[in-house]
C-alpha cells in the first residue's frame, strides 16, 4: 500500500533540540510521516501520529517552502550562537518519496550556501549517496548515521519490511567512506543479529552508535511497549533478544572488533 501524500505550508522548519535531542540546537524534518513504516519506530506513540487520521507508515505531509524557511531561520539562529542540526528526529529525510520531492537536498543546499556548525543525517536510506556532492562540500561539519539495526535479511523483512535492504546499506556506507564524508553505522534499536555482525560492518565504518528500545525513544522503553514490539519477538521465539540487557551483550561483542573509543551508546553516540 502507497502512502497517501499531502503537501503543508509550515510557518517553521527548525525546532528547538530538547530531550534525547538537548545536545543539538536544533532539529529538522524535511517531512512529517514516513512510509518505511518500521514496526517499532516509536513516533506512532507520539502526538503528531496519535492526533493524525491514518495508520502510522501511510501517510507523508511534504513540506512545501522548506529551503526558503530554513534559509531564513538558520541565518537568525546563527546570530544567537552555534547551530548544530540533527536531521532527522521523526522521519527519514530519505525515504522514497525524496527521490521525486527533493525537499531534503534543498535543505542542504542551504545548508552548503550557509553552513550549520554541525550536521548529523540520520537515514537508513542509500539514497543519501545521490546527495555526496552536497555533503562533500559540508566537510568535518556533517556526519551520516545509517541505521543498521541487523544483518539478517529475514529480520529485517519481519520488523522492517518496507525499508531497504541490508546490503544496500552497507555498499551506501562504503560509498559514502570512498567519498570522504564521515559516517557512523547506528544499530538502533538492537534488532536480533548474528555472532560475525561486527565483523561485517568492520569494513565499511570506524563508529558505531548502540541503542535500545529502553534508552532511545525519549520515554524509557514505554511508547514501545504501547506498539507492543514484544510480540514481534515472540512469533520469532526471540523473547531473550527483548530486554535493557541486550544492550550489554551486543555491546561485548562489538568490543571484540571496534576498539572502545570507536563504539558510543544511545544519546552519546548521536551527539555532536
Amino acid at each position: 500500500m502507497s502512502s497517501e501524500l499531502f503537501y503543508k505550508n509550515p510557518k517553521t522548519i527548525l525546532n528547538k533540540g530538547t530531550g534525547f535531542l538537548s545536545g543539538y540546537t536544533h532539529s529538522l524534518n524535511p517531512y512529517t510521516g514516513c512510509s518505511f513504516g518500521c514496526s517499532y519506530c516509536y513516533v506512532r506513540e507520539m502526538p503528531v501520529s496519535l492526533f493524525r487520521a491514518g495508520e502510522w507508515g501511510h501517510w507523508i505531509d511534504v513540506k512545501n517552502g522548506a529551503a526558503h524557511l530554513l534559509k531564513k531561520e538558520l541565518r537568525r539562529a546563527k546570530t544567537k550562537g552555534n547551530v548544530t542540526i540533527f536531521m532527522s528526529s521523526s522521519t527519514d529525510p530519505y525515504q522514497p518519496i525524496e527521490q521525486k520531492e527533493k525537499v531534503t537536498r534543498s535543505l542542504l543546499e542551504v545548508m552548503v550556501e550557509d553552513p550549520p556548525d554541525f550536521l548529523l543525517i540520520q537515514t537508513r536510506s542509500p539514497l543519501v549517496s545521490r546527495d555526496i556532492d552536497l555533503l562533500q562540500q559540508l566537510k568535518d561539519k556533517v556526519r551520516v548515521s545509517m541505521t543498521i539495526e541487523t544483518d539478517s535479511e529475514t529480520i529485517r523483512k519481519h520488523f522492517t519490511p518496507k525499508a531497504p535492504p541490508i546490503q544496500a546499506r552497507l555498499k551506501t556506507l562504503e560509498k559514502l567512506a570512498a567519498a570522504g564524508i564521515p559516517t557512523q553505522a547506528a544499530i538502533a534499536p538492537i534488532l536480533p543479529s548474528g555472532d560475525h555482525f561486527p565483523l561485517k560492518l568492520k569494513p565499511y565504518v570506524d563508529r558505531i552508535c548502540i541503542d535500545d528500545y529502553f534508552m532511545g525513544d525519549g520515554s524509557g522503553g514505554k511508547r514501545t511497549r504501547k506498539i507492543g514490539i514484544e510480540n514481534k519477538y515472540a512469533q520469532l521465539s526471540l523473547e531473550e533478544w527483548y530486554g535493557p540487557h541486550v544492550l550489554k551483550n551486543v555491546y561485548n561483542r562489538f568490543i571484540e572488533v571496534f576498539p572502545e573509543n570507536q563504539i558510543y551508546v544511545s544519546q552519546a553516540g548521536f551527539e555532536p
